[in-house]
């Protein structure tokens, strides 16, 4: 089973905070979305490998750390995803950045991909799929269930707030998926909205209704 982790750093549940008020606009959340999505990637990244190499400092010659060269994939699902990619890359500039875009059909249920653009190589990198916000989890579990069926060995689900239903549906769907998480909500509404949430992510990244 997929272990969720909720990442309780100060800085994460203050800016969450403010992302969450009604009273923060359009411009204002985008930024906030952005920091929250890098000091998230500063802790999704805590086990990477690490090597050792020489280095010649201003003194002499250490023995030093550098990542070990594990290739990261950045996946967000349009198009909230989009607004947690740059924030992530600023700690992780050498990430290969894919696309989804997926519906539902209204008659059949059915996933409907209408795009999906991916580095070549997924089934060597450690995948990191991207939305803010795991209601009922079908399109995670979509997104997922899609890099699987192109070579996708390693996956971890990165979300601002999650219900516990769409945490279910994952590590139902897919028990070797990791969900990191700023927040795990209560519930969803009888909409399908999370409770208390944030409304709609992607309306509030780019002021539409």
């Amino acid at each position: 089973m997929g272990n969720v982790h909720v990442l309780d750093h100060p800085l994460i549940q203050h800016k969450l905070t403010y992302i969450r008020d009604n009273d923060t606009g359009t411009k204002e959340f985008r930024e906030l979305v952005d920091e929250v999505a890098m000091l998230m990637a500063f802790e999704i990244t805590r086990d990477l490998p690490l090597k050792e190499i020489d280095t010649n400092t201003p003194v002499t010659t250490a023995k030093t750390k550098v990542l070990a060269g594990k290739k990261i994939g950045l996946i967000p699902i349009l198009r909230a995803g989009l607004g947690m990619v740059d924030g992530m890359l600023r700690l992780i500039p050498a990430a290969r950045v894919g696309h989804v875009g997926l519906y539902r059909d209204p008659e059949t249920l059915q996933p409907v991909e209408y795009y999906i653009k991916l580095p070549s190589d997924i089934s060597e990198r450690e995948l990191i799929v991207i939305d803010p916000m795991l209601a009922t989890g079908g399109s995670a579990n979509d997104a997922i269930a899609s890099l699987k069926k192109r070579g996708a060995k390693q996956i971890r689900l990165m979300c601002l707030i999650a219900a516990p239903e769409g945490v279910k549906k994952i590590q139902e769907e897919h028990p070797d998926v990791d969900i990191y998480l700023a927040a795990l909500d209560e519930k969803l509404d009888d909409h399908g909205y999370i409770v208390p949430g944030l409304g709609d992510a992607g309306d509030r990244l780019y002021g539409t209704k």
